[in-house]
């Protein structure tokens, strides 16, 4: 394969995608890792919402621990957008893959066809890669076999529906049975950017690193040991990305004892003075609420919450 890649590209502000419609197409992609899909259940979850299946052919296949190989994945990546009679792309699940094929991607194609993207774990990948060389929102939310079909609790769902169809207000809802955590107080701006931590560590040093500059940072994890945690925060310190944030939104660590967590947190993130909110339901967990990323935030970890400081779809004519 041949990089597409010129040169890095700093999107100050990130594009609206086109909402998605009652009635619309969802595509689904498996870019990462493979897992077996009852058809028949998929399709029946999406018609009992309004909306058509198109299933891409790399979802049916595996090579080991990826799902079809990086030419199949990448070029449903590219089909699913190219194709404008596709409306959203949800991935199947993470894993591995996705960095595999970065600097293949036609970011020139996909700014020509912008619509929602939907991932979560090891599509973190993408969404860095997306809004760095093609500069529109994507969405850190639920998949199709690990969450959606396996109906985790609201508001997995509801929050990722009414983000891609334009009726998510300002003010993004937080389930009241998971309590926040202010860590740091205070109250900043900024667009939303992140993802899993592991991936975001892994892209250092690439064309797809994470662009950290005046950010709210999203983190999140799953089965990382509280001291590889460390070491994943002290590696974003260490390369300078800590010291040019405006915030930080923490989401949930899987399988790392909460306290243990928020006392590293303070430890790494208390010396920077900047707002601080942990305890966010976004990542591997249930429920698992949907984060735009790129989009520009308000991060009131005083007030213990997220706001939307832009439209992060386009409803005209819908």
């Amino acid at each position: 394969m041949n990089s597409r890649l010129t040169a890095p590209v700093s999107f100050k502000t990130h594009s609206a995608v086109p909402a998605l419609p009652a009635g619309g197409v969802i595509g689904l992609i498996a870019p990462a890792g493979p897992a077996e899909l009852d058809l028949q259940l998929a399709t029946q979850w999406m018609h009992a919402r309004g909306y058509q299946l198109r299933v891409f052919p790399g979802v049916w296949e595996k090579e080991s621990y990826l799902a079809g190989s990086d030419t199949v994945r990448l070029r449903d990546l590219h089909n699913a957008f190219a194709d404008d009679s596709i409306d959203a792309i949800f991935c199947l699940r993470g894993g591995y893959g996705c960095s595999r094929f970065l600097e293949d991607i036609d970011f020139e194609l996909l700014r020509r066809h912008p619509k929602p993207f939907v991932g979560y774990s090891d599509i973190t990948a993408l969404h860095l890669a997306i809004t760095r060389y093609a500069g529109f929102v994507t969405f850190h939310g639920a998949m199709l076999k690990a969450d959606l079909l396996n109906n985790k609790q609201q508001p997995t769902e509801s929050s990722l529906m009414r983000m891609l169809r334009g009726q998510q207000p300002a003010l993004l809802e937080h389930p009241a049975a998971y309590p926040l955590t202010t860590l740091t107080p205070g109250s900043a701006s900024g667009r939303l950017l992140g993802g899993n931590l592991s991936m975001i560590c892994a892209a250092m040093g690439t064309a797809f690193e994470l662009d950290a500059q005046g950010i709210i940072l999203f983190i999140e994890d799953v089965n990382e040991p509280l001291y590889r945690v460390d070491r994943l925060l002290n590696h974003l310190r260490l390369a300078g990305k800590l010291g040019q944030l405006r915030g930080v939104l923490v989401g949930d660590f899987a399988g790392v004892d909460v306290q243990a967590l928020e006392r590293l947190l303070k430890q790494e993130l208390g010396p920077l003075n900047i707002p601080v909110l942990a305890g966010w339901r976004s990542g591997h967990c249930d429920p698992n609420i949907t984060l735009p990323m790129g989009a520009q935030v308000r991060l009131d970890a005083d007030n213990q919450q997220l706001l939307l400081e832009q439209d992060v779809v386009l409803t005209a004519g819908l």
